[in-house]
Protein backbone atom coordinates (compact mmCIF):
# COMPACT_ATOMS: atom_id res chain seq x y z
CA UNK A 1 0.00 0.00 0.00
CA UNK A 2 1.82 3.09 -1.20
CA UNK A 3 1.45 6.03 1.55
CA UNK A 4 1.65 10.13 0.89
CA UNK A 5 3.61 12.39 2.69
CA UNK A 6 3.40 15.70 2.30
CA UNK A 7 6.14 18.89 2.87
CA UNK A 8 4.35 21.65 3.43
CA UNK A 9 5.48 25.42 4.32
CA UNK A 10 4.83 27.29 7.51
CA UNK A 11 5.99 30.60 7.17
CA UNK A 12 8.40 32.61 5.09
CA UNK A 13 12.33 31.32 4.54
CA UNK A 14 14.69 33.05 5.97
CA UNK A 15 16.95 35.83 3.33
CA UNK A 16 20.52 34.79 3.28
CA UNK A 17 22.42 37.87 2.57
CA UNK A 18 25.08 40.09 4.32
CA UNK A 19 23.68 43.55 5.43
CA UNK A 20 25.45 46.40 5.04
CA UNK A 21 25.13 48.11 8.25
CA UNK A 22 25.87 45.34 11.08
CA UNK A 23 27.45 42.37 8.72
CA UNK A 24 24.86 39.71 9.49
CA UNK A 25 23.90 37.01 6.95
CA UNK A 26 20.11 36.47 7.85
CA UNK A 27 17.22 38.76 6.71
CA UNK A 28 13.27 38.05 7.65
CA UNK A 29 10.74 39.01 4.66
CA UNK A 30 7.57 39.78 6.12
CA UNK A 31 5.26 39.75 2.86
CA UNK A 32 5.55 43.95 2.97
CA UNK A 33 6.08 45.61 -0.35
CA UNK A 34 7.50 48.86 -1.60
CA UNK A 35 6.14 50.64 -5.19
CA UNK A 36 7.41 52.88 -6.49
CA UNK A 37 6.19 55.00 -9.75
CA UNK A 38 7.79 57.33 -11.59
CA UNK A 39 5.56 59.22 -14.61
CA UNK A 40 5.11 55.55 -17.02
CA UNK A 41 7.69 53.55 -15.10
CA UNK A 42 7.13 51.66 -11.80
CA UNK A 43 9.29 50.32 -9.53
CA UNK A 44 8.41 47.40 -7.00
CA UNK A 45 10.53 45.79 -3.64
CA UNK A 46 9.74 43.44 -2.01
CA UNK A 47 11.19 44.46 1.91
CA UNK A 48 13.04 42.11 4.59
CA UNK A 49 14.29 43.06 7.90
CA UNK A 50 17.93 42.18 9.52
CA UNK A 51 17.36 39.90 12.24
CA UNK A 52 20.15 41.23 14.17
CA UNK A 53 19.71 44.86 13.79
CA UNK A 54 16.58 45.45 12.03
CA UNK A 55 17.98 47.03 8.54
CA UNK A 56 15.77 46.95 5.77
CA UNK A 57 16.59 45.69 2.51
CA UNK A 58 14.89 46.46 -1.04
CA UNK A 59 14.68 42.86 -3.13
CA UNK A 60 13.93 44.22 -6.65
CA UNK A 61 10.62 42.70 -7.68
CA UNK A 62 10.06 45.36 -10.73
CA UNK A 63 12.83 47.83 -12.22
CA UNK A 64 12.18 50.48 -14.05
CA UNK A 65 9.01 48.59 -15.99
CA UNK A 66 6.25 50.70 -18.09
CA UNK A 67 3.41 50.76 -15.80
CA UNK A 68 1.16 49.52 -18.54
CA UNK A 69 3.05 45.97 -18.91
CA UNK A 70 2.03 45.27 -15.36
CA UNK A 71 -1.05 43.13 -15.28
CA UNK A 72 -3.61 44.50 -13.25
CA UNK A 73 -3.76 42.09 -10.77
CA UNK A 74 -0.36 41.51 -9.70
CA UNK A 75 -0.04 45.63 -8.80
CA UNK A 76 -3.48 44.97 -6.69
CA UNK A 77 -1.11 42.61 -4.57
CA UNK A 78 1.67 44.65 -4.15
CA UNK A 79 -0.26 47.51 -3.31
CA UNK A 80 -1.93 44.64 -0.78
CA UNK A 81 1.24 43.53 0.91
CA UNK A 82 -0.09 40.22 -0.65
CA UNK A 83 2.09 37.27 1.78
CA UNK A 84 1.10 34.67 -0.51
CA UNK A 85 2.84 37.14 -3.39
CA UNK A 86 6.10 37.43 -1.18
CA UNK A 87 6.25 33.81 -0.94
CA UNK A 88 5.73 33.06 -4.25
CA UNK A 89 9.00 35.68 -5.33
CA UNK A 90 11.15 33.92 -2.99
CA UNK A 91 10.60 30.68 -4.70
CA UNK A 92 11.62 32.51 -8.25
CA UNK A 93 14.94 31.43 -9.10
CA UNK A 94 14.83 34.48 -11.29
CA UNK A 95 14.69 36.82 -8.41
CA UNK A 96 17.13 35.33 -6.00
CA UNK A 97 19.49 35.53 -8.85
CA UNK A 98 19.36 39.22 -9.38
CA UNK A 99 19.03 39.65 -5.77
CA UNK A 100 22.13 37.53 -4.92
CA UNK A 101 20.09 35.76 -2.24
CA UNK A 102 19.75 32.00 -1.02
CA UNK A 103 16.87 30.77 1.60
CA UNK A 104 17.22 29.10 4.70
CA UNK A 105 14.07 26.53 4.79
CA UNK A 106 15.05 25.57 8.54
CA UNK A 107 11.92 25.94 10.25
CA UNK A 108 9.68 26.90 7.77
CA UNK A 109 8.07 23.59 6.67
CA UNK A 110 6.99 20.61 8.12
CA UNK A 111 6.09 17.23 7.28
CA UNK A 112 2.23 15.90 7.08
CA UNK A 113 2.43 11.68 6.60
CA UNK A 114 -1.07 11.30 7.32
CA UNK A 115 -1.34 9.60 10.18
CA UNK A 116 0.91 6.72 12.04
CA UNK A 117 -0.72 3.49 10.92
CA UNK A 118 2.26 3.26 8.34
CA UNK A 119 4.53 2.65 11.09
CA UNK A 120 4.24 -0.86 11.85
CA UNK A 121 4.47 -2.68 8.49
CA UNK A 122 7.39 -4.60 7.25
CA UNK A 123 7.55 -3.23 3.95
CA UNK A 124 6.26 0.75 3.17
CA UNK A 125 5.96 2.13 0.06
CA UNK A 126 6.17 6.15 0.61
CA UNK A 127 5.16 9.11 -2.26
CA UNK A 128 6.89 11.85 -0.72
CA UNK A 129 5.18 15.41 -2.59
CA UNK A 130 6.46 19.07 -2.11
CA UNK A 131 4.12 21.92 -1.17
CA UNK A 132 6.77 24.21 -2.85
CA UNK A 133 10.11 23.46 -3.78
CA UNK A 134 11.71 23.05 -0.38
CA UNK A 135 15.61 21.34 -0.48
CA UNK A 136 15.64 18.87 2.45
CA UNK A 137 17.52 15.52 3.13
CA UNK A 138 15.54 12.66 1.95
CA UNK A 139 16.94 10.84 4.83
CA UNK A 140 15.98 13.46 7.27
CA UNK A 141 12.49 13.19 5.84
CA UNK A 142 12.27 9.57 6.72
CA UNK A 143 13.80 9.79 10.38
CA UNK A 144 11.44 12.61 11.29
CA UNK A 145 8.08 10.26 9.32
CA UNK A 146 9.11 7.08 11.33
CA UNK A 147 10.50 8.84 14.40
CA UNK A 148 13.97 6.89 13.77
CA UNK A 149 17.74 8.51 14.41
CA UNK A 150 19.43 9.77 11.17
CA UNK A 151 22.16 7.42 12.06
CA UNK A 152 19.37 4.63 11.72
CA UNK A 153 17.99 5.88 8.35
CA UNK A 154 22.08 5.80 7.04
CA UNK A 155 21.81 2.21 8.32
CA UNK A 156 18.86 0.99 6.44
CA UNK A 157 20.19 2.69 3.78
CA UNK A 158 23.90 1.15 3.32
CA UNK A 159 21.94 -2.47 4.31
CA UNK A 160 19.73 -2.22 1.42
CA UNK A 161 16.57 -1.48 3.26
CA UNK A 162 15.41 1.84 2.51
CA UNK A 163 15.56 2.42 -1.47
CA UNK A 164 14.97 4.87 -3.95
CA UNK A 165 14.97 5.22 -7.41
CA UNK A 166 16.29 9.17 -6.19
CA UNK A 167 19.17 9.86 -4.38
CA UNK A 168 18.74 9.71 -0.69
CA UNK A 169 22.40 11.19 0.19
CA UNK A 170 21.47 14.57 -1.27
CA UNK A 171 19.17 17.36 -0.86
CA UNK A 172 15.61 17.03 -2.99
CA UNK A 173 13.05 19.54 -3.59
CA UNK A 174 11.04 17.49 -5.79
CA UNK A 175 8.08 14.57 -5.54
CA UNK A 176 10.16 11.42 -5.01
CA UNK A 177 9.10 7.80 -3.84
CA UNK A 178 11.21 5.09 -1.51
CA UNK A 179 10.73 1.86 0.09
CA UNK A 180 11.36 0.90 3.62
CA UNK A 181 11.66 -3.17 4.32
CA UNK A 182 12.25 -3.69 8.20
Amino acid sequence: MLVNWVVVPTCLPIVLRRCHVCAAGRFRANGKFRVNANHKLIDAWLLALCTACGDTVKLTVLERVNVRSVRPELLDRLHGNDPGLAAELLRDPVLRRRNRIALDWDGAWRLDTGGSDHLDREVVDVSVRFGARIPIRPARLVAEGFGLSRAEVERLIVEGNLVSAFRLSGKLSGDFTFTLKR
